[in-house]
Formats: C-alpha cells, structure tokens, sequence
C-alpha cells in the first residue's frame, strides 16, 4: 500500500476544500439554516410534534441527510472530474499507486469534507433548538458510511460526466427530490397507504430514517433493514468502481 500517494491525492483535495471554504463549507451551512429557519417556522407552527418529537427537531437529521448527500456528491464528482478535464489523469494512472488508492484517497477526502459538515450543521442545529443523540455510535456509523457511499456514487459520477452538464444532473435532478420525498421534512407515516408505498421504493427513505432514528429512537422503517439497505447500496457503488478501473471506462479514451 502506497501510503505516501494516497496521502498526497488526500492532501491536495483536502487543500481545494481550504481554498473555497466559502463554497465548501459556509454556503451549504447557510442553506441549511434558511431550510431550518423556513420550514420549522412555517410548518412547525402548524405541526408541534412528530411521532412524539418536536418538528423543529425532528427535520434536523433530514436536513444533514440532504447536505451529506449532495456535498458528498459533488465533492467527489469533481474532485475525479477536474483531472479528467484538464487531462492531468493521464499522469496519475501512470503514477506508482494502485487503483483502489487512487479511489481511497479521492473518495476519503469527499467523505471528510462532508462529514466535517455533517458535524458543523449538527452543531449549528442545536443553536435553534435543543437535541439530544440517543444512540451516538449508530448516528456515527450512519454518518461515515453514508458520507463514504454517496462519496463512492460521486466517483462513478465524475468518471461517468462527459461535461460539467452531466455532472450537475443526478445531484440536482435525482438525488435532491429523492431527499425531498423521502422524508426528510415529513413521517412517511403520514402519508395514505398508496404512497406510504410508493414512498418505501425511495432508497433515500431507508437512509433517512436510520439515522434519525439514532437521535430519537423512532423511525418509519426498522433500523436493521435501514443499516442493510446501506450497506446494500455501499457494496453496489463499490462493484462499479471495481468496474470501471478493471475496463478503463472513460479513463482510457
């Protein structure tokens, strides 16, 4: 294992996030506090409590899913799309690192720049209201694998992008309406049984609803089946990339 190259891909993405601190960091912080501000004024106003939880508290793990998710994406995407644009991938599939550094390093630094704004949102949240963290070490694991697996699914992404068209897409057309519905700001449990449903073929659900339920111990869906359809959708993205590297899809042409 070629530690010196993986920790030199990790430093250099790590010192862009520095760079941009402001589009990395503060803007998603932003946004989320307006999504905070809105919704739980708007609606907790008319909705005090959900499933026995305070709304304003109970959208807060949705609205990290949602900043997870997307930074995720898009930290990764680009992070493996700009080399591949400027033509600088040439020299680092000819550098002495293996492939599965080169996706250790790339992936780890997207997946530590999320999850640094997973903890600052978290941390920001409880500015407007108080939260408490009943099962800590499930909320982590939830956090880290999530930020690692839309890390994974990012990479894909950026290999996949043929232009800084396709590689806005799936995060702004799929991923973030999936979020939107996939109750984020909402009990699934509320909806009528036809699109409760619907609702449970949305794999965002699954992600969601796992990790709040590490903070209130209640959730639309079991726990266990939340943590396999991760691992499910973690295992997915991993075959891909093993994939692509062994074919050379758009990395050799």
């Amino acid at each position: 294992m070629n530690g010196y190259g993986i920790w030199a891909i990790y430093r250099f993405e790590m010192a862009r996030a520095l760079r941009t601190v402001w589009q990395s960091i503060v803007t998603p912080v932003i946004t989320t506090s307006l999504y905070f501000v809105v919704f739980g004024a708007a609606i907790g106003s008319a909705m005090t409590e959900v499933n026995g939880v305070p709304y304003g508290a109970f959208i807060v793990p949705g609205l990290v899913m949602l900043s997870l998710f997307t930074q995720s994406i898009f930290n990764a995407s680009f992070g493996i799309y700009f080399p591949k644009f400027t033509g600088t991938i040439y020299e680092i599939l000819s550098a002495p690192v293996s492939y599965i550094e080169i996706v250790i390093a790339y992936v780890g630094a997207a997946a530590t720049k999320s999850i640094i704004l997973g903890v600052i949102i978290l941390a920001t949240a409880r500015l407007f209201v108080p939260l408490e963290v009943l099962h800590p070490v499930t909320m982590i694991t939830f956090l880290v694998l999530t930020a690692v697996t839309f890390s994974l699914f990012g990479f894909i992404i950026g290999i996949w992008a043929q232009g800084f068209e396709q590689l806005q897409f799936i995060p702004m057309l799929v991923i973030t309406p999936l979020t939107f519905l996939g109750g984020s700001f909402y009990s699934i449990d509320m909806l009528p049984g036809v699109w409760r449903t619907v609702s449970l073929f949305n794999p965002v659900v699954y992600l969601i609803s796992g990790f709040r339920w590490s903070f209130f111990g209640t959730s639309d869906v079991n726990i266990g089946v939340s943590l396999a359809a991760t691992l499910a959708f973690f295992a997915v993205c991993l075959a891909i990339v093993a994939w692509i590297f062994k074919t050379g899809y758009r990395l050799k042409s």
